[in-house]
């Protein structure tokens, strides 16, 4: 048994990776888009560090992902190991523990003893119990591990490719105000699309979504006109 927890195993993690890594790419290098315009009018310049980014940031979001992950792997692997040794040579106490657990989910009396002593019967089950409902922690295989780090860090690198697009396609002037509309179009599509998947409003959330990126990619355009020296 190898890794992680509730996170790089299940959809909801990989939908939350894919956001971290798309807004994340999407804010930082639409934020050196208005930095580098500006600070200069020279589109090759902002080209070449908008892709210098791109690439730099998602192989770095990628990496961050996979250490993080294999983080909570080592704690899940440290955790088993003592709620292990808790179940056989200290079964009161996770008989307690069991007891707290489905106590708190509405059982009670002669029902809550038969069911934590039907679970303290099977090691499997208690300890998968113990992991998962007392601690919040799920196992992993590496895949998940790898795939996580994957799909944070290919997000990362499309999130960060939107903002470039319109350079690619129209003049210095036109492409400045796409590439801040399409980012508005992204960064609430996320939100919207996160707050569809769990809980909240998808208007609200599409707009805080987009307020946050925007107010954060500003940052760099403030810091192009004071270091700026213009072109």
């Amino acid at each position: 048994m190898s890794e992680a927890t509730a996170g790089p195993a299940s959809n909801g993690s990989w939908l939350k990776d894919l956001i971290l890594g798309g807004q994340d790419g999407l804010v930082n290098v639409l934020g050196i888009v208005l930095g580098v315009s500006a600070a200069s009018e020279d589109v090759k310049v902002l080209l070449a560090a908008g892709l210098a980014a791109t690439f730099a940031e998602g192989v770095s979001m990628g990496a961050v992902a996979w250490t993080s992950s294999r983080a909570l792997a080592d704690q899940y692997e440290r955790e088993r190991e003592r709620r292990q040794a808790q179940l056989r040579t200290a079964p009161g106490e996770a008989h307690q523990d069991l007891e707290r657990i489905y106590a708190a989910k509405g059982f009670g009396g002669d029902l809550l003893e038969r069911i934590v002593t039907t679970i303290a019967g099977d090691e499997t089950i208690a300890l998968r119990t113990l992991m998962n409902e007392d601690l919040g922690l799920e196992p992993a295989d590496d895949g998940s591990v790898r795939r996580s780090a994957v799909v944070v860090g290919v997000a990362t690198i499309v999130g960060s490719l939107i903002p470039l697009v319109p350079f690619f396609l129209m003049p210095r002037a036109a492409s400045i105000g796409s590439s801040i509309g399409i980012s508005a179009v992204a960064l609430f599509f996320v939100g919207a699309y996160e707050a569809k998947t769990s809980v909240g409003d998808w208007r609200r959330k599409g707009l805080q979504m987009t307020a946050i990126g925007l107010g954060a990619a500003f940052v760099g355009y403030l810091a192009g006109k004071l270091f700026g020296t213009g072109a």
